[in-house]
């Protein structure tokens, strides 16, 4: 059988839950924004230096790959910059950094790679990210990935 509180220690306890609860919740909320800057929708702060290519028919002739070329490009973010969101459904890539830090975000959240690691960036079918430059220096990534001829 449940015993109900009454008066002022009923009212007490209501707000203590209450003020338990929305601290709760502004728990949850406040760490996820405050750990993951929302996508941005533009880039800012990015440029682009075509290093090499590898031809259609190059591709075509060596491994059958027919209307697709394979590109490297050094891909630089300056600092406070943005890539903006995007996927790679149909551009499969690795992106190793050469100077500088980026933080990747994805849905489920962000991760560090810097030049000083030896880990990758891998844009594979399910990649969808976006990438910020939260560093005062600029930051240079090596992309390197196969893209759909126009």
């Amino acid at each position: 059988m449940t015993k109900w509180i009454h008066g002022p220690m009923s009212r007490m306890l209501a707000v203590t839950c209450m003020c338990g609860s929305l601290g709760l919740a502004l728990g949850f909320a406040g760490g996820s924004s405050l750990a993951q800057m929302a996508a941005p929708t533009e880039h800012k702060g990015v440029s682009v230096k075509a290093l090499g290519t590898v031809s259609e028919e190059s591709l075509k002739a060596q491994i059958g790959l027919e209307g697709y070329f394979l590109q490297m490009r050094a891909v630089t973010v300056e600092a406070g910059g943005q890539i903006k969101k995007h996927d790679h459904a149909k551009r499969p890539g690795l992106v190793k950094m050469l100077s500088g830090e980026w933080i990747e975000g994805t849905p489920s959240g962000e991760q560090t790679f810097n030049a000083a690691s030896d880990a990758v960036i891998a844009e594979h079918k399910d990649t969808v990210h976006w990438v910020f430059n939260r560093t005062d220096e600029p930051a240079t990534g090596l992309v390197c990935g196969i893209t759909k001829v126009k």
